[in-house]
């Protein structure tokens, strides 16, 4: 806590007059306790600040669960609520035995932690129980990402295998190279920082929307699509989810939980910038909030007017992505920008993601949940954007002011931020492409990645989970019938009148 106060007794008793020692004592004994207090209530104060934000990111499981279950059809419900069960219960243990450790361990070399495995040694001095269950809410935040490309036609035991994975091993390295004091490329290098500046990605555009949207990538290619997405390889299919209305209740839960996604990402909010004034971290904070605000809100509109234009039809669904588009696009700047340029951000993560859409459907590319293309796409525009916006003042208020740390291209600072984000973009493709790509590959050759053609028509939930989540009748399905059960018979034609 800035702004300590300090007594010295050999001041006061030269104040006090003689015999005065023993008083100066008490009295600097007296403002030591109150020094301590203010200390203590700091950390309180900041440790409640995080946890709360960790509640916050947590709830956005919530959100992926009601988004995915209303973007499969109804026959694969309860398959895909199980997945993101999973995400955060295996993603639980194997970030607390390997994945924190590999993340936010000291290291020499700046590639990937060595120390606190299961937390031993922890907490440290420079963080708490608090951190730890913040940041383990964003590995899992990665996973989840990944589950909705592959939903629909993946084998459950492949969905335990990424998940253990991407969280214990292939995320946690990445945030160690861009978050942790040690990571080669990280902007909170003391020294030898990446073209002088190190990358910016705030809360994760690229961290984790990027890393989850690759994977997710990688699997769906490898799987290949759905039945009937690209019947005998013409013209797309949509295979539409069966409720709008989880889609909107799980885009709002991921709105509300990004409040903690982004402005908590300060870790801290009892830090002034300028001693004496009404101007701090809390006000740093309240940009952010505001900024991710601005660019969600732009780019569902920009996809509203959009799509209207490309398809004739004002649909929920689009409008949902685009919104969840603009945040993943604003998440890496969204600390270091005017609200303004988060107008521009939200805009182009709208254009960046029909673009996506429309090349995924040329090369036959199947993603249920446009994971990859809004994550990853989103993901790397907003990583560029910060190249180009970002302001000094925040940034040197966020990251400290010190020799050579660059900002925004279009703000005055240079091309050095510009060229480290593209090095960010270059080596999340590369370090995912390469370990989760992969373990794709294996899976499907080891024939555990893809169900039957016969389970997949059936749906997941009948064929692999005991039964549908609901009483449903699917129009597309009227030629499928559950094994055991009898074959359907043709309406009674209606009595004559």
């Amino acid at each position: 806590m800035s702004g300590a106060i300090t007594c010295s007794a050999a001041d006061l008793s030269a104040l006090l007059g003689p015999n005065a020692t023993a008083a100066a004592d008490y009295i600097c004994g007296q403002l030591g306790t109150v020094n301590n207090k203010f200390t203590d209530a700091a950390y309180a104060i900041d440790n409640t600040y995080l946890l709360f934000s960790a509640y916050l990111v947590f709830a956005m499981q919530l959100g992926f669960a009601m988004l995915c279950a209303g973007s499969v059809r109804a026959k694969n419900t309860m398959n895909i609520m199980l997945t993101n069960v999973l995400d955060a219960a295996a993603g639980g243990l194997f970030y607390y035995l390997f994945g924190y450790a590999f993340a936010f361990g000291e290291s020499s070399d700046g590639f990937i932690g060595r120390h606190n495995f299961g937390l031993k040694d922890f907490p440290t001095l420079t963080s708490d129980y608090s951190f730890f269950l913040y940041q383990w809410a964003f590995a899992i935040a990665a996973a989840g990402i990944t589950s909705g490309s592959i939903a629909e036609r993946t084998k459950f035991v492949a969905y335990l295998i990424y998940s253990s994975f991407l969280t214990g091993f292939v995320y946690p390295v990445v945030s160690h190279w861009f978050w942790s004091p040690d990571g080669w490329a990280s902007p909170f290098r003391s020294e030898d920082r990446l073209f002088g500046t190190g990358a910016i990605d705030f809360a994760g555009s690229g961290v984790v929307h990027m890393v989850g949207g690759i994977a997710g990538l990688w699997g769906a290619l490898i799987e290949g699509p759905r039945i009937g997405r690209f019947p005998d390889g013409g013209h797309a299919i949509a295979l539409r989810g069966h409720s709008a209305s989880l889609v909107v209740l799980g885009t709002f839960l991921l709105w509300f939980g990004w409040y903690g996604f982004n402005p908590g990402s300060f870790t801290k909010i009892l830090i002034p910038y300028n001693s004496g004034s009404n101007y701090g971290q809390w006000s740093g904070i309240g940009r952010t909030a505001v900024t991710t605000t601005l660019s969600g809100c732009t780019a569902a509109l920009t996809t509203l007017f959009g799509k209207r234009l490309l398809s004739g039809h004002w649909n929920v669904t689009d409008v949902c992505n685009g919104l969840l588009g603009g945040f993943a696009a604003i998440t890496a700047g969204c600390s270091v920008v005017d609200p303004w340029a988060a107008i521009v951000c939200g805009f182009m993560a709208s254009l960046v993601l029909i673009g996506c859409n429309k090349l995924a459907e040329l090369l036959k590319y199947d993603d249920p949940l446009e994971a990859a293309q809004l994550h990853g796409g989103c993901g790397a525009w907003g990583l560029i954007f910060v190249g180009l916006f970002a302001k000094e003042k925040y940034v040197n208020e966020v990251y400290g002011a010190s020799p050579g740390r660059h900002y925004g291209l279009f703000m005055g600072g240079g091309g050095k931020l510009l060229g480290a984000q593209l090095v960010q973009i270059i080596v999340i493709v590369g370090w995912v492409s390469a370990t989760m790509g992969t373990l794709f590959f294996m899976l499907k050759k080891l024939n555990l990645l893809r169900i039957s053609n016969e389970d997949e028509m059936q749906g997941m939930d009948i064929a692999r989970h005991g039964g549908f989540a609901y009483i449903y009748h699917d129009n597309d399905d009227d030629s499928i019938r559950v094994p055991g059960s009898p074959v359907p018979r043709a309406a009674p034609n209606p009595p004559a009148v």
